[in-house]
């Protein structure tokens, strides 16, 4: 969800301003694709890297979380939307980690959609995690296939990403489910995230619906 401090320029106000327009943004498309039936929605929201921001930001950022899940939680029970959180939570402020371990566990029954937020995420991190988890449990190494390693990421039980989707205008992934994403569609668009709207939502699911998935095979003549 890229470009919400470049938004904010635009329209001449401070960069927290984007990030507020950027959360109607999300609550817009997560009602989307709940409306249309899609099971598994993952927003990355802070990265390990975003530690780097000025301090003042990346407390906003945590306080503009906070309120945001206290206001969405009634939203998301009776839409039926599970919470997952996707990152290293004991890092995260004690007052963030209180409001999120509250939300995972009134939805923790939902099940008509599966809400991950990436909060402290690093791709690269996640595999190191998972690797050493494995030697912790003392696997033979004889035994690790994909099935094994997948059960020690973040997002075990879980499909992986059919679509990903990134805004703004920046073509790279950025350390987002570098493992997960192996055969994911990367659709890259120009709209800022506080400008992508439901319409945005529908024209990347279009394009990917025309897409030819192989997953390494050769078509049928």
């Amino acid at each position: 969800m890229d470009g919400n401090g470049r938004w904010a320029a635009s329209h001449g106000l401070p960069r927290v301003e984007g990030h507020k327009e950027g959360t109607r943004s999300a609550r817009a498309v997560v009602e989307e694709c709940r409306r249309i039936g899609i099971k598994y929605l993952t927003l990355y929201v802070f990265s390990r890297e975003n530690w780097a921001r000025p301090k003042d930001e990346v407390d906003f950022l945590f306080n503009l979380l906070g309120e945001f899940l206290n206001g969405e939680l009634p939203n998301l029970v009776r839409q039926d939307i599970r919470l997952h959180i996707l990152g290293e939570m004991d890092e995260l402020p004690l007052s963030t980690r209180k409001i999120l371990q509250m939300a995972c566990y009134k939805t923790r029954d939902n099940k008509s959609m599966h809400l991950n937020l990436a909060l402290n995420y690093s791709g690269r991190f996640e595999i190191v995690r998972a690797c050493r988890q494995i030697l912790k449990q003392g696997i033979d190494p004889q035994d690790i296939d994909p099935e094994i390693f997948s059960h020690y990421l973040y997002t075990a039980g879980q499909p992986d990403p059919d679509l990903i989707i990134r805004t703004s205008g920046e073509y790279r992934i950025s350390n987002y489910l570098l493992y997960q994403s192996a055969y994911s569609e990367l659709y890259f668009t120009d709209v800022l995230w506080p400008d992508f709207a439901p319409d945005d939502l529908h024209r990347a699911l279009e394009d990917f619906s025309r897409r030819n998935r192989r997953f390494g095979r050769i078509e049928p003549i």
